[in-house]
């Protein structure tokens, strides 16, 4: 059987979910102003925290959850949501009016 089982996606989505809130909303570091945006940042950090094992690493064996080591999945929903907001920023002022 391939893919991941539902707890997997779960815990990947919440993953995606925390970095998304504190990116969106605590530290306000935005591109696209309400629920689309925050939705936007959700996909891009549960794709983060999905690549976030294989990129950074497996750490702390007791931090695991449902096969999910959840340091490298959280670093890498952050990294995630930051990257897909700072290249819209970057983006947007490229094409801007000089």
């Amino acid at each position: 059987m391939i893919g991941m089982n539902f707890w997997a996606f779960l815990v990947l989505l919440v993953a995606g979910v925390i970095a998304a809130v504190v990116l969106h909303y605590l530290i306000c570091y935005r591109f696209i102003e309400g629920l689309d945006g925050f939705l936007g940042k959700v996909i891009a950090g549960w794709v983060g925290a999905w690549l976030g094992s294989p990129v950074f690493g497996h750490w702390f064996e007791r931090v695991k959850l449902v096969g999910i080591y959840l340091i490298p999945a959280l670093l890498g929903a952050f990294v995630g949501v930051f990257a897909l907001t700072a290249t819209w920023k970057a983006r947007a002022k490229v094409g801007a009016p000089k």
